[in-house]
């Protein structure tokens, strides 16, 4: 579509070479589950010949690796929790639910972003360059950022193509958060003909409508505690607040129901803890499972001024060999389809 609307706008010449044009509609690393390349970025990559590069290969393996380890390793391993959460949600206290939301957020940015790391990594190995997909948005500090660093290839495609000819930001306030509940609401059913994926993108509309309408969403466009260690106080309060808000979302995303994702809202607060971590006390490798999760926030904290984890100081063999061996174990133990196979 974008490749048929630039031409129609006279943003882009249309090609007259088949190859590269059967070649940018058919690349099969992103086909499936993205980032969604725009013929602006990939198309001209296939006019050029290409001689292999063995530094952007390492770089490819690298980010396969990293891509592999977040979906088999981190995402699978939360889904085991998840399913069994959400299925049996009605027996399970407020603890337990909190924990199912915050490993469903876990899953599915493991899931995706991992598809993409390995998308980007694989387009390497032929030389060609995929734009970037995520950018640690789970260190956002208002839903705004979230956003601008969250499947980043749709989000700036229905900015172009949809938000700006509905007239953007050049028109007055109140049409241009009309513009904005409509991006929320397409986003959403993008995802699927179910109310709630319709409610989920109503969601974050409503979160995203304070800082609209006070003109504050473009306060954050820098990275968080750039060339810090820690973040401060009131960027710790603003990421939790933000990832929380997130959270809530991403149970009407889950939930297969309208019906099931407010009860369990409810649940969530009713603030019962008894029995403690009830299901999750019984089962194994939960506590390793915690603990993997927070060594994955503090690797991707100490990355986040970097595109990618892992690049630079951070690359060598026993690396390699140690995320092989995670990988290796993730596949004996649960393997599941990646969630956006389905989108």
């Amino acid at each position: 579509m974008s490749y048929t609307i630039d031409v129609y706008r006279r943003k882009l010449q249309p090609t007259k070479d088949f190859i590269a044009f059967a070649s940018f509609v058919s690349f099969f690393p992103q086909l499936v589950a993205g980032p969604i390349e725009r013929a602006s970025n990939l198309l001209p990559q296939f006019y050029k010949k290409r001689h292999f590069d063995n530094t952007k290969a390492i770089d490819g393996i690298y980010l396969i690796l990293w891509g592999l380890f977040k979906k088999i390793v981190i995402a699978d391993s939360c889904a085991v929790y998840v399913n069994d959460i959400f299925s049996e949600y009605e027996t399970m206290n407020s603890l337990s639910l909190l924990i199912g939301a915050i490993y469903f957020a876990f899953q599915i940015y493991g899931d995706f972003s991992g598809y993409s790391d390995i998308a980007i990594g694989t387009a390497k190995l032929f030389g060609i360059d995929l734009k970037r997909n995520f950018a640690f948005p789970y260190f956002s500090r208002d839903i705004a950022e979230f956003w601008r660093r969250w499947h980043i290839s749709l989000s700036t495609w229905f900015r172009d193509y949809l938000y700006i000819p509905l007239g953007g930001s050049r028109v007055s306030k109140l049409l241009s958060f009309r513009n904005i509940l409509i991006i929320f609401l397409v986003s959403g059913l993008w995802h699927g003909a179910n109310w709630t994926f319709i409610i989920w993108g109503a969601l974050n509309a409503f979160y995203f409508a304070p800082l609209f309408l006070t003109n504050r969403n473009r306060n954050n466009l820098d990275i968080v505690s750039e060339g810090k260690l820690f973040p401060s106080i009131r960027e710790l309060i603003s990421m939790i607040s933000t990832f929380s808000l997130v959270v809530i979302g991403w149970i009407f995303f889950r939930a297969e129901t309208v019906y099931i994702a407010i009860n369990y809202i409810k649940k969530l607060f009713s603030f019962n803890f008894e029995n403690g971590l009830q299901y999750l006390s019984i089962e194994r490798y939960t506590i390793e499972l915690m603990i993997l999760l927070i060594i994955f926030i503090i690797v991707e904290w100490s990355s986040r001024e970097n595109e990618h984890p892992f690049f630079g100081k951070w690359l060598n063999f026993k690396l390699v060999l140690t995320l092989i061996g995670l990988i290796t174990l993730g596949i004996y133990s649960n393997v599941t389809d990646f969630i956006y196979f389905q989108f």
